[in-house]
């Protein structure tokens, strides 16, 4: 019995792992019949509005020397991008990796298709993010591949052993905002396949700088630098910061001393002379006033400070050796400085017409008069050493850290602030065909841009912010503006103002403001006067009580608390919509503050799972139950990257987590509720825009054509429907009309289709924009022109080659014999069409006005109906094919009113009714000056003039298809000898005559211009351009000229078309049947006859 029960129990533990891998399979098969995920979503694609005119932070360039057109730009927070044709045009080439903060990027010098990407930007400042290791390319960035070091957080330069491709050093600087991880000097050996970490300071303290000497790559030098920021504080250097160097190819190292600074030092710019590297230098961000240049000539043993020039470390501290003058030496700061005396004396870089904060310049070897230059303002190019610059205006990747939008008609604007290039605004679109370009933006606030709101009931009454609460009221009619920040009382101390303070319209009243420092303030006139309506609402915490790096720091420390906000402020701010006076207010130090009254406040409950003085990213008040709030706390600055997002239903007295499964590696900054459906939600990441249906116990990642980047903000335009994201590092992105996410359900997934509701179709003539401005032109995407549908499809059918190969892999898999297919079964899925969706446009009386055929793929998908009817322009065939997908040009704008959609599916030639009809409306923008009073009557005269559009050109083309059919004739009847001479005779009038039918369409062929022709008959064709091209482009009356030209054409084509008729039904078809008789070769249109 006891052996029976053994033997059971090792049979059940035999079982065990056949039982785990078969549940294991089955949780990968409902994963992938889940339809709530990423990919079903992804048709619904955001559009990227720039702005390209201010650019952004450019952090490193990396330039093919063989040909120095072709070079890489790495963005603090918006990618890498390459250009092969020295910046008229982009790509961007790693938009959808790990990171999208890049410290910087380097390039083989053997091998200029070999590049590495370092992640992670390479300072301290307090806008820096973070990345997830290197990344390697061996095709010129078209493809990438993660090498390692996942978790070095910033990377600061990389270097490639010239000699070796193979051997690589990477320094690795480690995270700002805690200890460990990949920290300090590493080297492969293996081109990236293994690391060895060849140089380690501390936990705190990693490698920043690693140069090798040109004339032998095994000596090395190589900067730690030991910094640490925090919400609360920064330090920017200390101790264990030094230059280190090695003889051996990192086997050994020595900290070199001799002449440098001998207390604790800060960021270090480090350079060795390509001209001489026996000359090191060295920019050094010290304490005890210690800061300055320091030169070595004999490779680093001892120093000598040339100058006291320096600069911040947390930001800069980069310098560049001259190519030719071993002397001559580049720092990129704030204002960039060049010395051509080994630093004894510095001359200010121009700046005319160039953003400042300059972060790196490449010197061009052959001609040092030519360099790049870039910094947060973008990059620029000098051909006459920085005398004068050109500006590369198509980077868009401008880094904003808040969105807003106001209710301008008939398109509204969306505007924001950004690191470092001010408050702007600009059209979510335009009516121009190229779209939203540079000059369609302006600036409402100077410095470094934050929040904006714009008055609801008048879109030219604009708040706007630069840093520290620094705002004003400005007036879009005017340019005007008009500064308003509160200031202190009579005997009040001065106020703790955050660098991005909050600042909001009521929702109650269009002339009410809130703002915040550590108080908070409200105006009830615009902002010409404020009350404090608050004590100070922080913890006030004293940050020099809390330890950093295991230490208390002194006043003296290297940079301590330099370009951080005072701890102790107010970072989120909201007031219901739904009740006057309650009011949210969420500090840098943890806190969720609640008033009812706008004087009375209490502070929120425990904020579970959430770390004590966890900085609050966002409150938002729901927008449907007073009760209920949410909020969103950001840890990231204590190396803490969970997604903290909570939820009150009790006005803040207890909280639950409604971060559901986003992913763990991912800190949110912002959430926003849906104003019709309660339950929609949308919260920005680290790293992309999420969604739930189900108040965020499931959240799903909207990922189309947005790269991975990080989202601070989000705003809602109600009347559009629109979802509008502020980028770190990529600028504006709108999600257009995305109505259709409240709809989503688990039942409705699991239908066969769906056609969602459409919003009104805007009717308009679109404008043409400046013509000829070359490939630098920046001009970012409107939304397609017309009525565009979402639709969602459960699944794509296959075709029966797709199905056959299908079964042929899995057999293929498993060993099995494959059967071959008969010849007529391949012949059948040759013939086969691909199967696709036709949306069929109905007018109010039933008339189908439009078909749209599309390729069948699964989700979410859109379509779009130009406005217009159906075209009267011949056919034009794709390769002499039939193409049921092929897109054809509209014919003439529709006529305004109501429309309906419907959808079906096309499989095999057979249709399939899907969904619909739902009803649309097809609205007149109103834009025109001068419209035509009746549009029906011209819409009639537009479609009267489009029949006799498609009857001449018709009749036109098949003249000259005739002609070629009797060219084939004669050649054939003169390679018959037999053929009468009168066929050859018969063939050649006719001939003649279709010439002069041609002849009167197009008349005589001008040598330059048609008006140098002297005075004749009038082209047919000259009176259709008259009639027909003033009318495509225009909603007003049609002119004297068009209808004069619709008559004449009445009467003068008519005859042409008569004597076409005839030829074609009578005198081709007898020639062609004599020609056959006389047994001459086959021509094209004539079919033989067997004898």
């Amino acid at each position: 019995m006891r052996s029976r029960s053994l033997l059971l129990a090792l049979i059940c533990l035999l079982a065990l792992p056949v039982l785990a891998a078969e549940a294991d399979k089955k949780d990968v098969k409902d994963k992938e019949k889940d339809p709530f995920v990423s990919g079903t979503f992804s048709g619904l694609k955001f559009r990227s509005i720039g702005p390209a005119y201010c650019s952004g932070r450019i952090g490193d360039l990396a330039v093919n020397p063989n040909k120095p057109s072709e070079y890489y730009v790495a963005v603090a927070s918006g990618h890498v991008w390459k250009t092969v044709n020295a910046g008229t045009t982009w790509t961007p080439v790693f938009d959808k990796h790990g990171a999208y903060s890049i410290g910087c990027v380097a390039m083989d010098p053997a091998n200029p298709n070999v590049v590495w990407i370092g992640t992670g930007e390479n300072n301290h400042q307090r806008s820096v993010s973070y990345g997830d290791g290197v990344y390697k390319s061996v095709d010129g960035g078209k493809s990438w591949k993660h090498m390692g070091l996942k978790e070095s957080r910033h990377i600061g330069m990389i270097a490639v052993d010239p000699r070796d491709s193979r051997v690589v050093y990477v320094a690795a600087e480690g995270s700002v905002w805690g200890p460990g991880g990949d920290r300090g000097l590493y080297k492969t050996e293996d081109g990236g396949a293994t690391w060895n970490k060849v140089l380690e300071i501390s936990e705190n303290t990693g490698v920043n700088n690693v140069v090798l000497d040109p004339r032998c790559p095994d000596r090395i030098y190589a900067t730690s630098e030991q910094r640490r920021a925090h919400v609360f504080t920064k330090i920017g250097g200390g101790p264990e910061t030094a230059i280190h160097k090695s003889e051996d190819a990192g086997k050994t190292w020595r900290k070199l001393t001799s002449g440098l600074p001998s207390g604790h030092m800060g960021g270090i710019g480090l350079a060795v002379s390509p001209v001489n590297p026996d000359v090191v230098y060295a920019m050094i961000e010290a304490a005890n006033d210690e800061s300055g240049f320091y030169r070595s000539t004999d490779r680093g043993e001892s120093w000598s400070k040339m100058s006291n020039h320096a600069s911040s470390g947390q930001y800069y501290n980069e310098i560049y050796c001259d190519p030719k003058n071993v002397d001559k030496v580049y720092s990129v700061e704030t204002f960039s400085f060049v010395t051509a005396d080994g630093g004894k004396t510095w001359q200010r870089l121009s700046n005319n017409g160039r953003h400042v904060d300059d972060h790196v310049i490449w010197i061009d070897p052959a001609d040092t008069d030519h360099f790049l230059i870039g910094g947060d303002g973008g990059l620029y190019e000098s051909w006459d050493a920085g005398a004068t610059y050109e500006f590369k205006h198509n980077l868009p990747v401008t880094q904003f850290y808040r969105v807003n939008v106001d209710n301008s008609l008939p398109f509204y604007y969306v505007f924001g602030g950004t690191q470092d290039n001010n408050s702007m605004g600009g059209p979510s679109r335009t009516t121009s065909t190229q779209g939203i370009v540079n000059a369609d933006w302006f600036v409402t606030q100077g410095g470094d841009g934050f929040w904006t709101a714009v008055d609801p009931t008048n879109p030219n009454i604009v708040y706007a912010e630069a840093q520290y609460g620094n705002m004003c009221r400005y007036d879009r009619q005017s340019g005007e503006s008009i500064d308003i920040r509160p200031e202190p009382r009579p005997g009040e101390k001065t106020y703790r103002w955050y660098w991005d303070t909050p600042l909001m319209i009521s929702p109650h009243a269009p002339a009410r403001l809130y703002c915040a420092a550590n108080k908070v303030f409200r105006s009830d006139d615009r902002g010409d006067t404020w009350t404090v309506i608050s004590d100070d609402l922080t913890a006030q915490i004293d940050r020099n009580t809390i330890p950093v790096m295991g230490k208390y720091w002194s006043v003296d420390a290297v940079a301590k608390d330099v370009s951080i906000s005072q701890y102790g402020v107010i970072v989120a701010l909201d007031e219901s919509p739904l009740r006057e006076n309650l009011l949210y207010a969420g500090t840098d130090d943890g806190l969720i503050q609640i008033s009812e009254d706008a004087r009375t406040w209490r502070k929120a409950g425990e904020f579970p799972g959430v770390p004590a003085n966890t900085y609050v990213s966002d409150i938002q008040a729901d927008r449907f139950n007073e009760q209920v709030v949410y909020a969103a706390f950001d840890n990231h600055k204590r190396d803490d990257f969970k997604p903290y997002l909570l939820k009150s239903a009790d006005k803040g007295k207890t909280w639950t987590s409604i971060a559901g499964n986003l992913p763990e590696r991912g800190t949110v900054y912002t959430v926003i509720q849906d104003h019709v459906n309660p339950d929609l939600l949308f919260a920005g990441t680290e790293f992309g825009v999420f969604f739930t249906v189900d108040a965020g116990r499931k959240w799903v990642q909207l990922t189309g054509d947005l790269p991975t980047v990080a989202v601070f903000d989000i705003a809602i335009q109600r009347r559009e429907n629109d979802l509008v994201l502020a980028t770190f590092g990529r600028g504006f992105y709108i999600l257009d009309d995305y109505s259709a996410l409240r709809q989503v359900t688990p039942e409705m997934l699991q239908a066969d289709a769906q056609l969602f509701p459409a919003r009104d179709a805007l009717m308009y003539i679109q404008s043409r924009g400046l013509s000829s401005q070359g490939s630098s032109y920046y001009a970012a995407k409107n939304p397609p022109f017309g009525a565009t549908f979402t639709y969602y499809l459960k699944d794509a059918p296959k075709t029966r080659r797709q199905i056959r190969q299908e079964k042929e892999a899995e057999l293929f898999k498993e060993g099995k014999p494959i059967p071959q297919p008969s010849l007529d079964e391949l012949r059948t899925e040759e013939r086969e069409e691909k199967p696709h969706l036709l949306f069929t446009i109905t007018d109010a009386s039933g008339q189908v006005v439009r078909t749209i055929a599309t390729r069948a793929v699964k989700g979410f998908n859109r379509v779009t109906w130009d406005l217009r009817y159906a075209p009267t322009t011949p056919v034009q065939l794709k390769d002499d094919t039939f193409d049921p997908l092929a897109e054809s040009r509209g014919g003439v704008l529709a006529m305004p009113g109501a429309y309906t959609v419907s959808m079906a599916l096309v499989t095999d030639g057979r249709s399939k009714p899907l969904a619909g009809p739902v009803p649309f409306e097809a609205v007149v923008l109103n834009n025109a000056t001068l419209p035509a009073p009746d549009r029906a009557e011209l819409v009639a005269f537009q479609k009267q003039a489009a029949e006799l559009a498609r009857t001449m050109m018709g009749s036109e083309r098949l003249a000259d298809e005739m002609l070629k059919r009797l060219a084939h004739i004669r050649q054939a009847l003169a390679a018959t000898p037999a053929a009468p001479a009168a066929l050859t005779e018969r063939a050649r009038t006719l001939v003649l005559e279709l010439d002069q039918v041609l002849f009167t369409f197009r008349g005589q062929e001008a040598k330059a211009s048609a008006e140098e022709i002297p005075p004749a008959a009038v082209p047919l064709n000259d009176r259709l351009s008259a009639m027909t091209y003033s009318m495509w482009r225009s909603t007003s009356k049609p002119t004297g000229t068009a209808r004069t030209a619709y008559e004449i054409l009445q009467k003068e084509f008519p005859p042409v078309l008569q004597a076409i008729t005839r030829i074609y039904q009578t005198d081709l078809p007898q020639l062609e049947r004599e020609v056959e008789a006389a047994g001459a070769p086959w021509t094209p249109g004539r079919l033989p006859v067997l004898k």
